[in-house]
Order: C-alpha cells, then sequence, then structure tokens
C-alpha cells in the first residue's frame, strides 16, 4: 500500500516562493496521475492542480500561472512550485494519488492522501 508524505511547508513573507515535495513510498507511482489540492480553516478542499504519468499538467483557473506541478518517476516524487504567494494562498496542501477513474478535478478521483503540509504566508 502507498504512502503520501508532503514536506516543504512553512511561512512566507507575500512574493516569495516554496517548493512543496510529496514522496511516496511502498509502491512505485509512475503510472498515476498525481494532485495537489489546498484547504483553508472553515473552507471546502480546493483543487490546485494535477499531473499526468507522462508530465501534462493542468491547474485550476485561480491559480493564475504561478504555480507549476512537476514530478521524478524514478523518485516517486511529486512537487509543487509556488511562486508570487499570496496570504490567501495560506492552507494545508495536500498530494494525492489518482485511482485512475479519469476524473482528476475533485477529491473524489484520488484513492489515497497524504497528511498535509502547512504554508502560511503573511503580508
Amino acid at each position: 500500500q502507498v504512502q503520501l508524505v508532503e514536506s516543504g511547508g512553512g511561512l512566507v513573507q507575500a512574493g516569495g516562493s516554496l517548493k512543496l515535495s510529496c514522496a511516496a513510498s511502498g509502491r512505485t507511482f509512475s503510472r498515476d496521475p498525481m494532485g495537489w489540492f489546498r484547504q483553508a480553516p472553515g473552507k471546502e478542499r480546493q483543487f490546485v492542480g494535477w499531473i499526468t504519468n507522462h508530465g501534462g499538467t493542468y491547474y485550476a483557473d485561480s491559480m493564475k500561472g504561478r504555480f507549476t506541478i512537476s514530478r521524478d518517476n524514478a523518485k516517486n516524487t511529486v512537487y509543487l512550485q509556488m511562486s508570487s504567494l499570496k496570504p490567501e494562498d495560506t492552507a494545508v496542501y495536500f498530494c494525492a494519488r489518482g485511482d485512475n477513474s479519469g476524473s482528476y478535478f475533485a477529491p473524489t478521483g484520488y484513492d489515497v492522501w497524504g497528511q498535509g503540509t502547512q504554508v502560511t504566508v503573511s503580508s
């Protein structure tokens, strides 16, 4: 059974950058789509983006080109690079493995989730 662990979160000032990592253990995911979501207190879990097995990416419109997802299948790791961060980006960020349903723009398309990593952006 695969397990996912996010890392790289922390406190950053507005305008700064962070790169999050999601490392998988227990099984390779080279053929799996992988997604990123975020959730702020009192709000629904929000789709950030997802990446195909060959590296194609899709993003929520609200991310406005500031976020980039990549993967290194040899390392069983997926990344979320964030730039020009804003206070409204403050949230817990989760990575997840797609369930091969073909629908990856909502949490229902994923069957394994990491524990999340906190990102806090200050003014």
